[in-house]
């Protein structure tokens, strides 16, 4: 079991990391209008206090002429308790007065710093390597950055506005107490305090770990729907809606029994709170009561130092909450910062140039490349993709066809050897000008839950209208998009679930036809277009690499007959290169392939009539 001490110890320190973090937003070196409003809002703050310590006096006045118990008579006949008593709420109005105008001058401070934290961990989550990201829950990581920037929008306003204001205030009383009335009134007010701060820290940090637990069933939960909610057509041709609900539940029972825990925990917190600040106020009372009765205080000192009690019992109850809540803020920003610290696995060098396309030529010297150290997947792979010429890479599923893709992306680096754009190391060069020069046509088009001009639009967001509906019709796709009731701004749903698997490939097409990019990487392109529409695509295709560099990886060989060269992959090596007919011709990998997918095409279970005869043709 781990030591609690240690445990303390640890998230103490977690806390300062967390607040040194977050300090530079608040305090910039460069932006002086930002520290002349934090100066000023602390100047509104201190003010507020100032009147709020000086407010009871009023009130003490005002009782002590009205029961014509004063050492200053006339004085007080002069002001009147009338006069007093609008004095008093005059004075409770300029502390509200103080700590609103506090809160304006603050606000901008907060929601810039609040801003910049939430892009700059948007930023890096981007900045993070692939590998990280499909590793990583998205519902869990979404929830990790909404809590945290809440926490950081709490952290701002109650750790400077709330905890050291109350401070503040508890010294000034303190000092009152000791000086107007006795110093055993300052020893009953700290006893009562110190006690109340130790009982609340402890049970707070006690409560925070079951806060935690409560916090893992809430993102596990909320991880389950947004898995079960993003896959709900996997989920429906299983039928498998009452095992998703079951799960779903499960996750939330973990949480349930965690939220009891935690509400348990907080009746025993506010009871223990209430007891103790009410055995201090009633001491408090007492002894002034006795003062009263003894003539040593008048009843306006008795009604002050009830002020007072209740002026330290109000703020004492908002501690257990904000500092349980500051706590909480703390730890879920603890984990966003965790996530800040999460390193790049691919980044730009020092000094890394922009990529220089001279001509496109592409070129993989010896890579090795393994996803884990006991998984190799690409074992040396040498091949030259020559500027302006279609090189097709096939194989077995698991051969490390998309590999090469990635790595030509440069979503990983390679494990040794080189890959070379123009004479150019892509690890070299920088990432922004990499992925602007390479285009890409995945096997699976994911699109934006936005409209269809947007998704087109993605390739180049600064290309006019004209030219993403030439990209739509080059793609074959701008008939269809016509013929919807909002054409191009019809929205596509979540991941593009409105359309099609064709009619998504087509969209994607269209996007990577406009960003017209020098090098063109189509990973299984048309696989999820019918025999007709992807004839049509392919001759698209064919015209838009023209002049570029293509790397086609594909699983129908039919779709690749006409490259200038087809590579052929097994288990991480290349077991062979040459034309589609002179690999025919040697009677080795790619001719099984090729025969394997023409008998397979050609069996009337297997395709419909349309099909078939494009397979017959295909194979004669």
């Amino acid at each position: 079991m781990s030591d609690p001490a240690q445990n303390a110890d640890a998230h103490i320190k977690s806390g300062l990391r967390t607040i040194r973090r977050v300090a530079p937003y608040l305090w910039p070196r460069e932006q002086m209008w930002v520290k002349g409003r934090v100066v000023l809002a602390l100047l509104a703050l201190l003010l507020s206090k100032l009147v709020a310590v000086g407010t009871p006096f009023f009130f003490k006045a005002a009782v002590d002429a009205l029961a014509g118990d004063t050492p200053d008579p006339t004085m007080m006949l002069a002001i009147g308790a009338v006069g007093l008593t609008v004095a008093y709420g005059f004075a409770r109005l300029m502390n509200v007065g103080f700590q609103q105008l506090r809160d304006v001058f603050f606000a901008k401070v907060g929601q810039r710093a609040l801003r910049q934290i939430a892009l700059e961990t948007f930023k890096h989550i981007h900045r993070l390597s692939m590998r990280y990201h499909i590793t990583r829950k998205t519902g869990g990581l979404s929830r990790i950055i909404e809590r945290g920037v809440k926490g950081v929008e709490f952290l701002l306003r109650f750790l400077l506005f709330a905890i050291g204001p109350l401070v503040l205030e508890l010294v000034m009383i303190g000092v009152v107490l000791a000086v107007v009335f006795d110093i055993w009134y300052l020893a009953a007010v700290a006893a009562t305090i110190a006690l109340y701060v130790v009982f609340t820290f402890k049970v707070t940090e006690w409560r925070v770990q079951i806060r935690k637990i409560m916090n893992d069933q809430d993102t596990d939960a909320n991880q389950k729907a947004v898995d079960s909610l993003l896959n709900f057509e996997t989920v429906k041709y299983f039928g498998a809606e009452r095992r998703e609900a079951e799960r779903y539940d499960l996750a939330m029972a973990g949480y349930e029994a965690a939220a009891l825990r935690t509400s348990y925990s907080l009746a025993f917190l506010n009871f223990g709170q209430s007891f103790l600040i009410t055995t201090g106020l009633v001491a408090v009372m007492v002894m002034a009561a006795v003062g009263v009765q003894q003539g040593d205080l008048t009843v306006g000192d008795f009604v002050m130092v009830n002020a007072y009690m209740i002026q330290i019992t109000m703020p004492l109850n908002f501690l257990g909450t904000v500092y349980r809540e500051i706590r909480q803020a703390l730890v879920d920003m603890g984990e966003m910062f965790d996530l800040l610290d999460q390193p790049p696995e691919v980044s730009d060098r020092k000094g890394a140039k922009e990529l220089r396309i001279t001509g496109g030529e592409v070129q993989l010297s010896g890579v090795v490349f393994r996803y884990e150290d006991s998984r190799p997947i690409l074992k040396g792979v040498s091949l030259t993709v020559q500027a302006g010429r279609t090189v097709a890479i096939v194989g077995s599923s698991g051969s490390g066809k998309s590999t090469i893709g990635r790595l030509l992306f440069r979503f990983y680096d390679v494990t040794a050897g080189s890959l070379c754009i123009d004479g150019q190391d892509v690890r070299d060069v920088t990432q922004e000008s990499l992925h602007a020069q390479v285009g890409v046509v995945p096997q699976d088009t994911v699109l934006f839950n936005d409209t269809i001009y947007y998704n087109i639009a993605y390739g180049r967001p600064d290309a006019s209208r004209r030219e993403v509906e030439e990209a739509a019709k080059a793609a074959k796709i701008h008939d269809f998009i016509e013929s919807l009731p909002e054409r191009y701004d019809s929205v596509v749903g979540e991941r593009g679930l409105k359309l099609s698997g064709g009619e998504k490939q087509r969209v994607g097409i269209a996007r990577t036809l406009l960003k017209n990019p020098p090098i063109l990487l189509l990973d299984e392109a048309t696989s999820a277009l019918d025999s007709e529409t992807e004839a049509e695509i392919q001759e698209e295709l064919k015209a838009m690499g023209e002049g570029r560099t293509v790397i086609t990886i594909a699983h129908r060989l039919s779709t690749i007959v006409h490259a200038d060269r087809i590579v052929v992959l097994e288990n991480g090596v290349i077991v062979e290169k040459g034309s589609h007919e002179g690999l025919l011709a040697i009677g080795g990998r790619y001719a099984a392939l090729w025969h394997g997918q023409a008998a397979e095409s050609s069996s009337p279970s297997r395709l419909k009539p349309v099909e078939i005869g494009a397979a017959a043709a295909a194979g004669a």
